[in-house]
């Protein structure tokens, strides 16, 4: 029968299980980590969707105060033909006192 013998160590930050075998000769050595790349990966990922919602965020912002503004400009304009329509009117019925004999 093979004789084993399992060491493990730890730094705090890796952990490594050595384990040997007389029979073939053959170590094998499984390293572990702390799990700290894949929570760097996380924090990236995170950080590239605040980003990306930011914009996406600005740019709506932006659409709808272009929005606003063309509608008030509309709006601006439509209320000045509106007077300038009353104003017309009211020099034409001057125009036609003025001609009509009393």
């Amino acid at each position: 029968m093979a004789t084993e013998r399992v060491t493990e160590r730890t730094d705090g930050l890796t952990s490594e299980r050595v384990v040997e075998r007389d029979a073939g000769g053959t170590t094998y050595v499984d390293k572990g980590g702390s799990g700290m790349g894949a929570v760097l990966i996380g924090l990236a990922l995170l950080a590239l969707v605040a980003i990306v919602a930011f914009f996406l965020l600005q740019s709506n912002r932006n659409d709808a105060m272009r929005t606003d503004a063309v509608t008030s400009a509309a709006s601006s304009v439509a209320d000045s033909a509106s007077n300038a329509a009353g104003s017309i009117g009211n020099a034409a019925e001057n125009v036609g006192e003025a001609v009509t004999p009393k």
